[in-house]
């Protein structure tokens, strides 16, 4: 199965998240070397350059970093700069409306914590 089929956002989008999501998952490790550009045009049957947008936004933010003539590397500290991001986005996108709805149905701070505690358990 392709991961790349999210059609809501752009390809190079979706192999920068995914690269992402290899790092925090410690599917590559700080200081490993990552899929060359080459690889991944290969492996996914996409344009160099969409390739290689999603791969310069890593570099851009400092996630990977390019050894000339070796290939790119994952940075010192990438994990944790992803998670810390990736934390600050959960907080705006979901935590944020998730309370501003409890207010207007008058959930209480307890029992909002409750509804958590009892979705992580499963208990949903």
């Amino acid at each position: 199965m392709n991961p790349l089929n999210n059609g809501d956002k752009p390809l190079y989008l979706q192999i920068k998240e995914l690269i992402e999501d290899q790092i925090v998952n410690e599917q590559l490790l700080e200081g490993s070397q990552a899929p060359s550009t080459n690889q991944l045009v290969k492996f996914y049957g996409l344009n160099h350059v969409t390739v290689a947008k999603g791969i310069n936004l890593l570099v851009d933010d400092e996630i990977l970093f390019k050894k000339r003539g070796i290939g790119m590397f994952v940075s010192e500290g990438a994990k944790e700069k992803l998670i810390n991001s990736r934390k600050s986005e959960f907080v705006d996108k979901y935590v944020l409306k998730m309370v501003q709805e409890a207010d207007r149905l008058g959930i209480s701070e307890d029992e909002l914590i409750q509804f958590v505690r009892n979705m992580k358990k499963g208990e949903g």
